[in-house]
């Protein structure tokens, strides 16, 4: 359950606070909506709640406030707003990340794919989804590790009808399983309905906390809702007998056929009609601004008549429902009995079902230990004339047939039809639950990121463009001669700081914690991208990866195109390659990693690519600048006092290796790299320990 405890926003200048106190719960097992008008905090309330902004005050999830949680993403799923997802990722693709992400299987995605109605569109573009669609993913996300509770600001807005009722179908199924669910709405039909409580607000303030039934008697308006052909006829005469009798009556005509009367009951108004012989196609108990309960969706076959036993907050409407088949086997049965038509007649919110394609009039039915009454459902009274001069006993053969029909069908022991209701359909489509079991610790964030890599073009269309780049500034920088062999199989002429490999995977690393907070998909439970190392060790490794790649193909194609333009001759392999190709794949590992650190400490893409810039332009004059001169000199003889030091002697010749590591950290490019990678990483950990410690 959810235990919201004071909860109130920090004041805004002059103006009072968002929320101010606010406290109730949300039971499981329950539907709870959160109910008011814009402006009046429902969004702050969640926002609080899930400690995405600062204030007052607590909220327990089954006992625990949400940072205590060890994976957030396994108790509370949310739903706010639209998808934060990168618009050129696949829904399939989007969600199989996620499942990464909280260590789900992968079969998951699958699965909630086919419960939410996108099995069809797993390969669209989250950018391409119209808003229902967007709907039905982002519960899918919420849904993703099977979450105890579910947390949705306005789910149903700008829904349609039709997808307002399945998504609050999937809801009332979650609950009926057990969970909690919690909604936000400005719509006090939608929260009468669909909701067990009712928590109203208004201005910051709980005004009431009700249940949704006390909430539809005391908050919103009782009403009978009448249809018939002559409706201006009926409301003058009601409105007329309620003047003569002295009593308060409102009659509302809403349409042309359709009467809203408030202040009277569905006898009185039946009674009226019958007495007058106004001809009614309907006659129920309403509620306010409730509206009528949601009617099945269309078949193919069509149904002589159909009525609705769902019982509602708010009203009560009762009734037999038959199903379809009992129906036309009844409409059979009367045909050969009597073939003339049923005559359409008016219906009290009794029991029964009559009138061909409207509810006729009935009777409530006998008890089980009383005998069958004399006169039938669905029978006109005598100043109502059928068609045809057809009286009382018009409607008798169709009664009688499906009675006959019942009993055979009880005798038979067939079991009884009965129609389920909108939960029971939606929860045919929410997949069972699963047991999560998680994945390994190391591995989990390097499935992510792997994933998260891979599922858009960015990297490819990158590498590419840096591939094309690297090659013709090699053809341009060879024909144009005085360029050493190392730069031009590198392609890095001395006019710009870094070659394109090295500034290529600066921006896939840049990107790849920019996008993080670009496209927050991992921000849902916890209001910001995570600070783990985990995460980051991951970022590191795929991006350390990927400019490896980069640096070698850039290479490779490079030496492919000299060869093939200018043939053989400036192909040659130096000397010193293996020290040159060890800066080389430094210096593009080093870029990658300074803007994986640095778009993390910053929270930009920009941030990062700026900072793999900054280093040959800024940091390396200052560098050479502090020590006096080229730091080359300040190496040499670096391996005689490492002897000097070290009492024992290198094994293997280690000496060696450690020789060409320190030639590399002297390097101008590679000295200045170095020191930025240290500050970036101890910055960027000092700012995660301090999160944790929050």
């Amino acid at each position: 359950m959810i235990q919201v405890l004071g909860l109130s926003s920090h004041p805004r200048k002059d103006l009072p606070p968002a929320v101010d106190d606010v406290s109730f719960e949300a039971c499981a097992g329950r539907v709870t909506a959160l109910l008011g008008t814009p402006g009046a905090g429902r969004t702050t309330v969640l926002r609080l709640m899930l400690e995405l902004e600062p204030g007052l005050g607590v909220t327990h999830f089954k006992g625990r406030p949400l940072h205590e949680i060890p994976q957030p993403a396994r108790e509370v799923g949310t739903l706010l707003g639209d998808v934060p997802g990168h618009p050129a990722r696949t829904v399939r693709g989007h969600l199989r990340m996620l499942c990464a992400a909280t260590g789900v299987p992968v079969r998951r995605a699958d699965e909630l794919l086919e419960g939410v109605g996108l099995v069809s569109l797993r390969e669209e573009r989250l950018g391409s989804l119209s808003h229902g669609l967007d709907r039905r993913l982002g519960l899918a996300c919420a849904l993703l590790a099977d979450p105890h509770t579910l947390v949705l600001d306005e789910p149903a807005a700008g829904l349609s009808a039709r997808e307002a009722r399945w998504l609050h179908g999937v809801l009332r199924a979650h609950a009926e399983r057990g969970g909690t669910v919690l909604f936000t709405t400005g719509d006090s039909k939608e929260a009468a309905h669909h909701a067990d409580r009712v928590v109203a607000m208004n201005e910051g303030k709980v005004l009431a906390d009700l249940a949704a039934a006390d909430f539809a008697r005391t908050r919103l308006r009782p009403r009978v809702a009448v249809r018939s052909p002559h409706a201006a006829r009926l409301a003058a005469l009601l409105t007329k007998e309620a003047r003569t009798e002295r009593r308060s009556l409102e009659v509302v005509r809403e349409e042309a056929n359709r009467l809203s009367v408030y202040g009277s009951t569905c006898a009185d108004v039946g009674e009226a009609a019958f007495r007058h012989g106004i001809l009614v196609h309907q006659l129920a108990d309403e509620v306010g601004d409730t509206g009528c309960a949601p009617e099945p969706e269309a078949r193919p076959e069509p149904a002589l008549s159909r009525a609705d036993g769902t019982r509602r907050h708010g009203s009560e409407r009762t009734g037999a429902v038959r199903p379809r088949t009992e129906a036309r086997s009844a409409v059979t049965e009367s045909a050969q009995a009597r073939p003339t038509a049923p005559a359409p007649t008016t219906r009290t919110p009794g029991t029964g079902v009559s009138g061909a394609g409207a509810p006729g009039r009935t009777v409530p039915g006998p008890t089980p230990s009383a005998p069958p009454p004399t006169q039938l459902s669905g029978t006109r009274g005598p100043g109502v004339p059928g068609p045809g001069g057809r009286g009382a006993g018009a409607r008798a053969p169709l009664a009688l047939g499906t009675r006959l029909r019942d009993a055979r069908a009880r005798s038979a022991g067939a079991p009884e039809r009965r129609p389920q209701g909108l939960a029971a359909r939606s929860a045919a489509v929410v997949p069972a639950f699963i047991h999560v079991r998680p994945a390994p610790s190391p591995l989990q964030p390097l499935r992510y990121e792997l994933r998260r890599a891979a599922g858009v073009g960015t990297g490819y269309l990158t590498t590419g463009v840096v591939l094309l780049t690297s090659a013709l500034l090699a053809v341009l920088l060879a024909r144009a001669g005085h360029t050493p062999q190392h730069r031009l199989l590198a392609a890095w002429p001395r006019q710009i700081p870094l070659p394109p490999a090295a500034l290529g995977a600066g921006l896939l690393g840049a990107i790849a914690f920019g996008d993080e907070f670009r496209h927050p998909a991992l921000a849902a439970d916890r209001g910001t991208v995570p600070r783990r190392l985990g995460l980051l060790t991951a970022k590191l490794l795929v991006s350390g990866t990927t400019a490896l790649m980069i640096a070698f193909l850039s290479l490779g194609c490079d030496l492919e195109v000299l060869y093939l333009v200018y043939g053989q001759e400036l192909t040659r392999v130096p000397g010193n390659w293996l020290s040159l190709g060890a800066g080389w794949f430094a210096l593009v590992v080093g870029c990658a990693w300074a803007g994986v650190l640095a778009a993390g400490l910053f929270r930009s893409t920009t941030a990062g690519l700026a900072a793999v810039l900054a280093v040959p332009v800024a940091v390396v004059p200052l560098v050479q600048h502090v020590f006096g001169g080229p730091s080359v000199r300040a190496a040499a003889g670096i391996v005689e006092r490492l002897r000097e030091l070290a009492l024992p002697q290198w094994p293997f010749g280690g000496e060696r290796y450690l020789a060409a590591v320190a030639r590399l950290v002297a390097q101008p490019v590679g000295g200045a790299l170095t020191l930025s990678l240290g500050a970036l990483l101890c910055a960027y950990v000092c700012t995660t320990l301090r999160t944790r410690a929050r």
